[in-house]
């Protein structure tokens, strides 16, 4: 059986509490209860439950569409510049951790088991610091040793530090130094 389209007001309501808990999730984290984001987007707790019956089907929307975008932006440095796309990865990687702690807790696997709630998202974002970190290898750019576990650990640092202290420039170095051969 087929199911029925949602009709007009529950498109907008369902719109209005994806991006309201994208907001949200980007500015306080996972932590924020779903009757929170349904008082902040002006609809009823049950709305929310209607179209996302857990937390986790939330946040699986929001994330899925994030990291979505964040793999095409990695996509395009490989083209702009191979040797330095990882690089400008993990800077805009941090860079997105001074807006979007929703995500930072996704990537860091705070609050979400990311690779059981959103495996297709998980092996997308890993695939893409994969073609990055290959793409430098071959470019003499990162050292072969260097695999997406190392990379995604120091992503994942470097956006606490930048949280910790603001100015990660050196740090930032500091970590081009290490991945480089």
């Amino acid at each position: 059986m087929a199911e029925r389209p949602l009709r007009a007001d529950a498109v907008r309501n369902r719109a209005k509490v994806l991006r309201v808990a994208y907001e949200t999730f980007a500015a306080e984290g996972l932590g924020v209860p779903i009757d929170e984001i349904a008082r902040r987007a002006g609809v009823g707790a049950g709305t929310v439950y209607r179209h996302f019956p857990t937390k986790d089907l939330l946040f699986q929307a929001i994330v899925q569409d994030r990291v979505r975008q964040l793999t095409d932006s990695a996509r395009e440095l490989v083209e702009q510049d191979p040797g330095e796309a990882v690089y400008r990865f993990l800077l805009r990687m941090v860079d997105e951790a001074a807006v979007d702690q929703g995500l930072v807790d996704a990537i860091a696997g705070v609050g979400i088991d990311i690779e059981t709630v959103l495996p297709d998202a998980e092996r997308d974002f890993l695939g893409v610091i994969a073609e990055l970190i290959a793409q430098g290898q071959r470019a003499g750019t990162v050292r072969s040793d260097v695999d997406v576990a190392d990379v995604k650990t120091l992503m994942v640092g470097l956006q606490a530090m930048r949280r910790y202290r603001g100015d990660i420039a050196k740090a930032f170095q500091v970590v081009r130094d290490g991945l480089t051969p």
